[in-house]
């Protein structure tokens, strides 16, 4: 029987950051997977596809609005099955990547479903062969999670669709209605009505991605509507009737949208069932997700999770950090708990949404002075080179140290443009807006949008 220093349980990349900080610190780790390639959900069926089809859809929706190749575009004719084909090469590149990672840093990937047989011993069942044991001193869980199927709605109909499986979808849909705005939502929305598609988004909140900026959340609403989307807040699930060539959603509000498809995206599921958690004395919440504490350790001290499992804020980003964490605490347990709160978020809709730091509504209710620091996109001139003019740059700093608490960008390539704030942010000696007017920004260029913005701040204080 193998033992091992660490045993990872999943290859995501929560996963890929606890085994790469392991193995470069000469442990003997193993990873286990149950998909046959490694990458998890993130390359697989979430981050990687998903991402590509948006560029793809992008990419044309932005010739056939370049007057320069109008008779170009009007000769593309592209279906949904032919964008997410796009994103096959991208994932390939990703898996191949990934694995050459393992095999240089010698972490061996074993491939089948893991169960726990006690605290310290693993049992891998491959698809085809034998079981077979392992052993380690510790293990994290970093299974990730799937979209939540919720009971009444058959998902094994063609036209209703999870997150993962509209990754599978072979049709180009003319009605699209999507029940859940949050993120996950709110891009897909983008993408389909970009496309072309009438799309229904049925919010179950009162207002699109509450945890945003209540500007920037406003502002996607506002460009999603002039799309021609029909945003309904508000809204709970009644009811869905799958026909041959249509489905009908009814809402407790009474009301009824029939569309071609639907894409179910309201929450998710840690991958947690199989793991035979609960005979360890680890518990999982209705969501199967697991409860850790400030170093990821769960009730058991040296089984750790990391990601998605974990819940929020599950992304990709803070997944990889907090499996990277995982791996050093393991190696120094004197190594102080890993803070995020300069984590930006990203959501790519078109165009995107980035952030890092407090809102106005956060540092409102905490009393702190502020002040704003304001741009829209369409007065730089690269906006106005590009054509991507929607967006805009706003900045919250403090009005008597000028510290800089918020950056928060709508536009093209805001995920971009927010790691600019973010590094001024994370800086003790340059954290002030006076930085950004001190500094030279190459022009034409969208990162000037911070000396702009900065100099508006200024002007705002008394």
């Amino acid at each position: 029987m193998e033992h091992y220093d660490i045993v990872v349980i999943g290859s995501g990349p929560a996963g890929e950051g606890a085994a790469m900080m392991a193995a470069k610190n000469q442990l003997r780790v193993a990873v286990v997977e149950r998909f046959h390639e490694v990458g998890g959900g993130c390359t697989h069926w979430g981050t990687i596809p998903s991402k590509a089809l948006r560029h793809a859809v992008k990419t044309l929706s932005d010739v056939r609005a370049n007057p320069l190749l109008r008779d170009v575009a009007a000769q593309i004719h592209l279906g949904f099955p032919q964008l997410l084909a796009t994103a096959d090469k991208v994932i390939e590149g990703q898996v191949q990547m990934r694995q050459r990672f393992y095999d240089r840093n010698r972490v061996p990937v074993l491939v089948g479903q893991a169960t726990f047989v006690d605290a310290h011993t693993l049992q891998v069942t491959p698809r085809a062969d034998a079981p077979y044991q392992i052993t380690a001193d510790h293990f994290v869980i970093a299974t990730g999670s799937r979209p939540y199927h919720p009971p009444g709605v058959d998902f094994s109909h063609p036209r209703v669709c999870d997150s993962d499986s509209i990754l599978q979808y072979r049709e180009s849909p003319f009605a699209v209605t999507i029940y859940g705005a949050g993120v996950i939502g709110c891009e897909y929305a983008s993408i389909f009505l970009n496309m072309g598609a009438k799309v229904n988004l049925v919010n179950t909140q009162e207002r699109l991605l509450s945890f945003l900026d209540e500007e920037v959340a406003e502002a996607l609403s506002y460009h999603l509507r002039d799309q021609g989307c029909i945003i309904r807040h508000n809204e709970q699930f009644e009811s869905l009737e799958t026909r041959e060539r249509d489905v009908l959603l009814s809402l407790k509000s009474g009301r009824r949208i029939k569309s071609d498809l639907l894409l179910w995206a309201n929450g998710r599921t840690g991958n947690t069932d199989g793991l035979n958690l609960e005979s360890l004395g680890i518990q999982i919440n209705q969501r199967g997700q697991i409860k850790v504490n400030e170093h990821y350790q769960t009730a058991v001290p040296h089984i750790y999770a990391a990601g998605d499992v974990t819940g929020p804020p599950a992304l990709a980003s803070a997944a990889y950090q907090q499996g990277s964490y995982v791996g050093h605490y393991i190696i120094d347990p004197t190594t102080a708990p890993l803070t995020q709160d300069l984590t930006p978020s990203g959501i790519y809709t078109i165009p995107e949404i980035s952030s890092v730091g407090r809102s106005e509504q956060q540092l409102q209710q905490a009393g702190v002075p502020y002040e704003i620091g304001h741009i829209h996109f369409k007065s730089l001139a690269r906006a106005q080179m590009t054509g991507q003019r929607v967006g805009m740059l706003k900045l919250l700093f403090h009005t008597q140290t000028l510290e800089v608490l918020g950056v928060h960008c709508f536009g093209d390539n805001a995920s971009e443009i927010v790691h600019i704030g973010q590094t001024v942010m994370a800086s003790k000696d340059i954290n002030s807006l006076r930085y950004f007017i001190s500094t030279t920004f190459n022009y034409p260029t969208m990162a000037e949008a911070y000396r702009i913005a900065a100099y508006n701040g200024l002007n705002r204080l008394t």
